[in-house]
């Protein structure tokens, strides 16, 4: 009997697949700015990948005002069969910053090319949520709060949680607020904000070459996560991500597959902007042989209240300040084709 069971046993061995990985936990703290787009989209890329465990959505303020971006990530959940993933808002305002002072601020230094949900040509009020052109979401968000719900998985889970970052930093600042250990048992952070010298001539980055939405719309957030001790932080910076499109050529190649999904970014597809920000920087989560150089920096940002409020702050390690977080991973350069068929085999796939 014990021959027997061992030779069944091998035999398993040599037919059945590998054995399983255990999936990678992770936090999507994200402004789900909608319908399509560079936050969703970046949320799916997450979502659709085998290898991830995503353990709840985070929302905040930032391309669009959070009870308007909760919906839109809802309804998306709704349409590709991901209603177990839990929905939590988060802030709705930045700790400081306002939108009164950055239209005066416009009015001192310049045009602001892109306010997000206090710009002018989308805005209304802080909690309206208009009409959805994808529908209403029939699932209720969950009664949690963000940075109470990072903190209790973090707590549940230590060293085993990744956090996605890509909006404004708001819900990780309250959380390392809550929690002084908060940072220390995350076991990575990737985020996708601030700008060093992207190669642009863009207004936004040709007139001020180290502003970035993310950090300039709640900088002193931003300034609270990145002088905090974490184990791993990683950094997507405008200077790669302009160098991602997604093109009508990809969005083609995935609607072939005719999934949910697949239609639903073919149907919300816009030209304007097509830098892949926000999927970037989840992509090389999943994949990190995507980023072919990177720097390490020390990063923070400029939370004096002058012309460059909200700029990226950069140093190296011979000329870093005293006071300074931990190392950044700062991403530069990228295998693209490698980058654009991770996107494309997870936008085209069947959960």
């Amino acid at each position: 009997m014990i021959k027997k069971g061992f030779y069944l046993l091998f035999a398993g061995l040599l037919v059945s697949p590998a054995w399983p990985q255990q999936r990678r936990k992770i936090i999507i703290d994200q402004d789900c700015g909608g319908p399509g787009g560079s936050n969703l989209q970046a949320v799916m890329v997450i979502v659709q990948s085998p290898e991830a465990e995503p353990l709840g959505i985070t929302v905040v303020s930032g391309d669009q005002w959070r009870d308007e971006e909760a919906a839109h990530m809802l309804r998306l959940l709704e349409i590709v069969g991901r209603k177990d993933i839990p929905v939590l808002l988060g802030a709705a305002f930045p700790l400081v910053h306002t939108r009164s002072e950055a239209l005066a601020m416009e009015k001192s230094f310049g045009k602001i090319n892109y306010m997000g949900a206090w710009d002018s040509r989308f805005w209304h009020e802080p909690f309206v949520v208009p009409p959805l052109a994808e529908g209403k979401p029939s699932t209720a968000i969950a009664q949690e709060d963000a940075a109470h719900f990072m903190v209790r998985m973090v707590r549940r889970y230590p060293h085993q949680v990744s956090i996605f970052e890509g909006g404004p930093m708001t819900n990780l600042a309250l959380a390392i607020r809550l929690d002084p250990q908060f940072a220390e048992l995350v076991q990575e952070l990737v985020f996708m904000g601030g700008s060093l010298n992207p190669q642009s001539h863009d207004p936004e980055w040709a007139n001020d070459p180290r502003h970035e939405f993310n950090f300039w719309f709640d900088p002193e957030a931003a300034h609270i996560v990145l002088t905090t001790k974490w184990a791993k932080i990683t950094c997507t910076p405008v200077d790669i991500s302009i160098k991602t499109h997604f093109t009508p050529a990809l969005v083609d190649e995935i609607a072939r597959s005719a999934t949910p999904l697949a239609l639903y970014l073919r149907q919300f597809y816009f030209h304007d902007v097509d830098y892949m920000w926000d999927e970037l920087a989840a992509a090389a989560w999943l994949d990190p042989g995507i980023i072919t150089r990177e720097k390490q920096l020390y990063m923070d940002v400029n939370i004096n209240h002058d012309a460059d409020y909200g700029d990226t702050l950069t140093w190296t390690e011979g000329d870093k300040p005293e006071f300074v977080g931990s190392p950044v991973h700062v991403q530069m350069d990228l295998d693209a084709q490698r980058f654009y068929r991770l996107i494309r085999d997870l936008m085209s796939r069947t959960q």
